[in-house]
């Protein structure tokens, strides 16, 4: 069984987000979400969600193409990750590009799928925001 994993904070989940889960599925057997907790966000990322850790994550897992929703609390555990759930393929959106290639010296393919392009959850609060 292949096994991929993908990382994120999935707030305001859109089509965008569905287009990676889906691509990032196609590529194995075993899909495992990393979702960035609401510490990890507001701490490291310096932002605050509109969904709760808990919301987001009942969200990915009512998705089909999700098998498995694990906390991401830092930064460093994307190393430790790829052992502990024996992982074959990181994948991430490629404005990533280059930032996790270290992952390959882990045994581990890693993937960067091009984003959807029209839509994204910051253009999302950005136009919600100006239609006030």
């Amino acid at each position: 069984m292949k096994r991929v994993i993908t990382y994120g904070t999935f707030d305001m989940l859109h089509y965008g987000h569905i287009n990676l889960l889906r691509r990032a599925k196609e590529l194995g057997d075993y899909l495992i979400v990393a979702l960035s907790t609401d510490k990890f966000n507001l701490d490291m990322k310096h932002k605050k969600c509109f969904f709760s850790y808990e919301q987001r994550k009942l969200l990915l897992e009512s998705i089909r193409f999700v098998d498995l929703v694990i906390p991401e609390e830092n930064w460093e555990q994307k190393k430790s990750d790829m052992h502990l759930y024996q992982i074959d393929t990181f994948v991430i959106g490629d404005d990533w590009k280059g930032k996790f290639d270290y992952l390959k010296e882990e045994g581990v393919e890693v993937v960067y799928l091009a984003r959807t392009p029209e839509i994204s959850t910051t253009q999302i609060k950005q136009d919600l925001k100006s239609n006030k």
